[in-house]
């Protein structure tokens, strides 16, 4: 077992010269990043596969609602400094109460959460929230750790050919699940914390009043709670509700400055 030991050392090891060659740093947190793909690769791919999805899921027919997502999405795109992005806003018709963001500034709202969303501010938080996880290149960095993982993987099966099977197996299984626990959940929930953060901002520069963002997260609380959402906690991609709540709660002095300062430019209150 020594050597399968070694074998993960390396597989750490190379993961971190791949770290050092692909450093990058987040928008508004400074978060050092890893992405290995260029902004020109990025946006090609969230183009594809927005087509893609464009023709396998139904658009909704709500004009008045339509009407409502593409306003404030141009609105929240206005501050959101992206380069050679490529908005697009739009509302699919599914019960499901999410919303997406693909790489390159393509967003997707259901129209199942524009109930708990209310109001123009409330949609706000939901778009800024997937607005900023494209400025941050969280697609990309996704897509880059998992290209990590996959090279990891590939070298513990290389060199773990002459091990007992028995061996062999426990080891690549917890290769899996410690990457999965230790990398890829964590991972995902410092993305949607972050996300948080920045389209908190975003909304507020817009002249969204933040502390709206609150009021949307507790009724988006009060959902899963009645959906019967959770699980353990460090079994979920997103930060629980009540951290969430409590996070942007601290961050809203800073994001109440923004606003005020929006308003002053004469940026229109909702």
């Amino acid at each position: 077992m020594n050597r399968s030991l070694r074998v993960l050392g390396g597989a750490l090891a190379l993961s971190g010269g791949l770290w050092l060659t692909g450093c990058a740093t987040a928008p508004e947190t400074g978060r050092h990043q890893l992405i290995l793909l260029s902004p020109q690769e990025e946006v090609a791919l969230g183009l594809s596969e927005f087509q893609k999805l464009k023709k396998e899921l139904p658009l909704s027919t709500n004009t008045a609602a339509r009407a409502l997502v593409e306003r404030v999405g141009r609105r929240i795109a206005k501050v959101a400094p992206l380069a050679n992005a490529q908005w697009e806003f739009v509302l699919f018709e599914s019960k499901e109460a999410n919303a997406f963001c693909l790489p390159g500034g393509k967003v997707g709202v259901y129209t199942g959460i524009l109930p708990i969303t209310r109001n123009e501010a409330g949609l706000a938080t939901v778009i800024g929230h997937e607005v900023a996880h494209a400025v941050a290149r969280h697609g990309a960095e996704r897509i880059s750790y998992a290209l990590l993982l996959q090279t990891g993987g590939q070298f513990v099966n290389a060199y773990l050919g002459g091990d007992d099977p028995k061996t062999r197996a426990a080891v690549a299984t917890a290769y899996g699940i410690g990457t999965q626990l230790a990398v890829s959940l964590p991972h995902s929930r410092t993305q949607e914390s972050e996300a948080d953060y920045i389209g908190l901002l975003y909304m507020a520069r817009a002249g969204y009043d933040p502390r709206e963002a609150i009021k949307f997260w507790e009724r988006f609380a009060a959902y899963n709670r009645k959906a019967g959402g959770g699980g353990l906690w460090f079994l979920r991609t997103h930060p629980l509700d009540s951290k969430r709540i409590a996070e942007l709660k601290a961050l809203l002095p800073r994001a109440e400055q923004e606003y005020r300062a929006a308003l002053s430019r004469g940026s229109p209150p909702r």
